[in-house]
C-alpha cells in the first residue's frame, strides 16, 4: 500500500518533467515565476529552472512523507492512520503539479490571471484535504495542531471532524468564488473562516473538559 502512493507520486513527477521538456524549447530565456498580489508579473527565472525548482520541491515533500513515520513519538505515529497520511502527501504533490503547469502555461501562451489560478487551486486542495482530516488521528506534523488538540485526544478528534466539514465547506465555496471571479478579498475571508474556526472550538472545547474535570 506505501509503495503505491510513493509510485503514484513518482509518475506525477515523471509527467511533470516530461511536459517540461516538450515546453522547453517554445519557452522564451527568461520566464514568469513571480506574480504579486495585483496578479503582474514581478519576478523571472531562466528556463532551466522549470526542471528543477517544483520537482525538487515534490521530491523533498515525498522524502519527509517517508521520514516523518520514523521521527513519530510514541502515541502519536502516523502509522494510525497510515493511508491517509499518504493521500494527504499525494494531494499536497498533485497541487505542486497543479501549480508547475500553470508555470509551463505562463511561459508559452504569456499574460494569464495567475492569481485567481492559484487562489482556486488552493480552494480546492482545502476541499481534498477537508474530505479526509476527520480521519487524520494525533501527531505532531499533520493536521490541526493547537496546544489544545495536542493536549488532549478527545479535543483532537473533535476538532477535525468540525475542521474537516469546514475546510471541505470553505474550500468548495472558496473555489466557486475564485472561478467566478468574486473580490479577492472574498474569498480570503472564507479560507480564514475554515481556518480559524476549528481552532477557536479546540481552545472552547478543552476549557469545557477542564472546568468538569476530564482533562
Amino acid at each position: 500500500m506505501k509503495r503505491n502512493y510513493f509510485l503514484v507520486g513518482f509518475v506525477i513527477l515523471a509527467a511533470m518533467l516530461v511536459a517540461t521538456a516538450i515546453v522547453y524549447p517554445r519557452a522564451p530565456q527568461l520566464v514568469p515565476t513571480h506574480w504579486n498580489i495585483q496578479g503582474v508579473v514581478d519576478g523571472y527565472s531562466n528556463k532551466w529552472t522549470l526542471f528543477v525548482t517544483t520537482p525538487a520541491g515534490i521530491l523533498a515533500i515525498m522524502g519527509l512523507f517517508a521520514a516523518l513515520p520514523w521521527l513519530s513519538p510514541k502515541r502519536f505515529e502516523v502509522d494510525t492512520f497510515r493511508s491517509t497520511y499518504l493521500y494527504i502527501m499525494i494531494v499536497i504533490v498533485g497541487m505542486m503539479a497543479y501549480f508547475h503547469a500553470l508555470l509551463l502555461w505562463a511561459a508559452i501562451k504569456g499574460p494569464m490571471d495567475m492569481n485567481r489560478s492559484i487562489t482556486a487551486g488552493v480552494c480546492l486542495l482545502l476541499a481534498l484535504l477537508g474530505n479526509v482530516l476527520g480521519k487524520v488521528r494525533r501527531n505532531f506534523y499533520i493536521g490541526i495542531r493547537t496546544p489544545w488538540t495536542l493536549a488532549n485526544e478527545t479535543v483532537w478528534n473533535a476538532t477535525h471532524r468540525l475542521g474537516g466539514k469546514m475546510f471541505f465547506v470553505c474550500g468548495v465555496i472558496g473555489f466557486v468564488l475564485a472561478l467566478f471571479r468574486a473580490p479577492f478579498w472574498s474569498v480570503m475571508a472564507i479560507l480564514a473562516a475554515g481556518a480559524l474556526v476549528p481552532v477557536v472550538y479546540s481552545l472552547v472545547l478543552y476549557k469545557q473538559l477542564e472546568r468538569r474535570g476530564e482533562v
